[in-house]
């Protein structure tokens, strides 16, 4: 599908691809703070939670019901990850502690000790048993789950670093910080081989695709793509004027941001069309202050979506199944010369 390249001016959108509206299906309640952050078990039956009120709530995906609480952080939790190759899950938090759960037993049974501050982000490596994590102390660090040895101090960042990704090709490591810049990192050499500058505020989101060799980047001012390995800028995504806390894209090309403000906008990643806003409502005895979304996850199949929020509850969003073109149409026309949508 070639992109229309008029002279001088920029590519014209083409037409998305429709995609069926999505509804919420669920609310779960139960932690007693802002819940901030969210993983799914690789096998899809469970996902686990992590709160302000400094606990990791174990969730049942299909019935919502609570199978477990974890307790041992002694500040807010920022970060989960969940390996897909050992029975363990990685927490962080803002108590500069990076703890390793045994899924087996419940119990920790590793911390990896070098943080100087806060810990905000965490993310696995898919193919090799390292832990990656960024925090107040504007580093990435590397650790080796095994020995518990931190293999590299990334340092580069100038201020803190709220989000961080990993993949199996390079770049390895992505992490985005409030300097507002994204750095690509070379894991074998242990250093930054592309600082992408392109953002003006501080970058709070970051999201690979499953599929295309491609990652997207949040920010106050908008939703930018790039293409791997050299983070190649592919476009903007226009975004309503709020902040984006944090970003997820399935293998069906539904791409989601969640606002600060408590709305979340669904786009169709390849032509980045919003074709549905939504607004959370926040549960019964919260201010209305208290809408914002702090984490979005779709699960393994990417036919459910749960965002944490800031009214302490997690709800899980499901497509509606009854929606067709012709109930839920895209509101796109091949517009006249010179009217067209640009990207």
């Amino acid at each position: 599908n070639q992109l229309m390249v008029r002279k001088g001016k920029g590519p014209i959108m083409p037409r998305p691809e429709w995609h069926a509206p999505w509804k919420l299906m669920r609310v779960i309640a139960g932690h007693l703070g802002w819940v901030r952050c969210c993983a799914v078990d690789p096998t899809n039956e469970w996902f686990a939670t992590g709160a302000g009120d400094r606990t990791i709530k174990l969730w049942d995906l299909a019935s919502g019901e609570l199978k477990l609480t974890l307790t041992g952080h002694i500040s807010p939790v920022r970060g989960l990850a969940v390996s897909d190759r050992h029975p363990y899950m990685f927490s962080v938090g803002e108590d500069k502690l990076v703890k390793c759960w045994d899924l087996e037993t419940n119990s920790v049974i590793r911390h990896y000790h070098g943080h100087l501050s806060g810990v905000y982000c965490c993310a696995l490596h898919p193919t090799l048993d390292v832990l990656c994590t960024g925090g107040r102390d504007s580093s990435v660090r590397v650790w080796d789950i095994r020995t518990k040895n931190q293999i590299y101090c990334l340092s580069g960042h100038k201020d803190t670093v709220g989000s961080v990704a990993c993949q199996a090709t390079d770049p390895q490591i992505i992490s985005g910080s409030q300097d507002s810049t994204v750095r690509l990192w070379d894991l074998a050499a242990g250093k930054a081989y592309s600082t992408l500058t392109h953002h003006k505020k501080s970058v709070r989101g970051i999201c690979v695709h499953p599929t295309k060799h491609l990652f997207a980047t949040a920010s106050s001012d908008n939703i930018k793509q790039w293409q791997c390995p050299d983070g190649v800028f592919m476009k903007n995504v226009e975004t309503h004027k709020a902040i984006v806390n944090c970003i997820a894209v399935n293998r069906d090309d539904v791409f989601v941001a969640g606002y600060d403000n408590g709305s979340i906008q669904f786009f169709d990643w390849r032509t980045g069309y919003n074709f549905q806003t939504e607004k959370t409502q926040v549960q019964p005895g919260s201010l209305e202050s208290e809408a914002g979304i702090y984490a979005t996850t779709f699960d393994v199949t990417g036919t459910r979506l749960i965002t944490c929020e800031a009214d302490k509850t997690i709800k899980i969003w499901k497509e509606d199944e009854n929606a067709t073109q012709e109930t839920h149409p895209i509101e796109w026309k091949a517009a006249a010369p010179g009217q067209e949508k640009r990207w």
